[in-house]
């Protein structure tokens, strides 16, 4: 799962904690004494992040024995032992906080998007996410989407053309930024954009791109929408989007329902790391 991107993000959280050195740990334990521990789930949760836990802890001690009966995406009870770990005490005191503070994260992630998808379990349309990540972690979040169970949208600017209202405004149009658009990108990039109104519907539909975005539309105006393009592009539905929403705009018959708060809203899990 983790590639060398993934790999520098855990370097840099580990330097963010430790610095020049754990003062406490480095004063208190012998570096070749040996330990174990195991991490506890204090509440039900979905899992998501065993192997950048792992990678922590092994960081500090490359001869660490981490293990775990789960893999990601299981789902945990209060009291579950998530993973267990055997090493020096040094790499497992100093490495702690760094570990649980990925696995919380990302496991509070994977177990908000469950229960998302939960309300609209046997719906024909798809969940996604969207770039609204932390700065530095967008890698490890939208994989922790995928644990919960949901798709990522676009990765970055990079990966995918989505024409938004202020490029609208730039260039004077959605007919405009489409033609510009597609002059320059290979035939093989899906071209979205995204609209406000039946207006921008129409433009957007007679512009011939692949997938409409309804911003922020209530689900009359998304029914309207829907029953228009009819199936000549897909249609996501975003803006402000949260649990309580999704049957009913998945009742409109749109493919895709886009929502930042699958990561920007989601807490952090309770989980515990027991040493002995």
């Amino acid at each position: 799962m983790l590639n060398f991107f993934d790999t520098h993000i855990i370097e840099r959280a580990i330097i963010e904690d430790v610095g020049s050195g754990d003062i406490t740990t480095e004063n208190l334990v012998e570096q070749d004494r040996w330990g174990n521990g195991c991490a506890v789930a204090k509440e039900p949760l979905i899992i998501a992040g065993l192997e950048v836990s792992k990678k922590v802890f092994g960081y500090f001690d490359k001869k660490i024995v981490f293990s775990s009966k789960y893999k990601d995406g299981d789902a945990l009870n209060t009291g579950d032992i998530l993973f267990k770990v055997e090493g020096s005490l040094y790499a497992l005191l100093v490495g702690e906080r760094t570990a649980l503070n990925f696995l919380q994260r990302l496991s509070g992630i994977a177990t908000n998007v469950r229960s998302y998808l939960n309300e609209i379990k046997g719906k024909k349309v798809r969940l996604v996410d969207t770039r609204k990540t932390t700065p530095g972690l967008r890698i490890l979040e939208k994989y922790a989407v995928r644990m919960g169970g949901a798709c990522n949208h676009r990765k970055g600017l990079y990966d995918g053309v989505l024409i938004k209202d202020n490029h609208i405004a730039v260039c004077g149009g959605i007919m405009k930024s489409v033609e510009r658009i597609r002059g320059q990108v290979s035939h093989l990039v899906k071209i979205e954009v995204e609209v406000s109104n039946m207006a921008g519907v129409k433009e957007a539909l007679n512009s011939g791109v692949d997938v409409i975005m309804l911003d922020n539309m209530d689900v009359a105006q998304i029914r309207k929408a829907v029953a228009f393009i009819a199936g000549r592009a897909l249609v996501e539905v975003s803006g402000n989007i949260t649990r309580k929403d999704l049957c009913k705009l998945a009742d409109t018959g749109v493919d895709i329902i886009s929502s930042g708060s699958l990561t920007h809203s989601a807490r952090n899990v309770d989980i515990s790391l027991r040493i002995d």
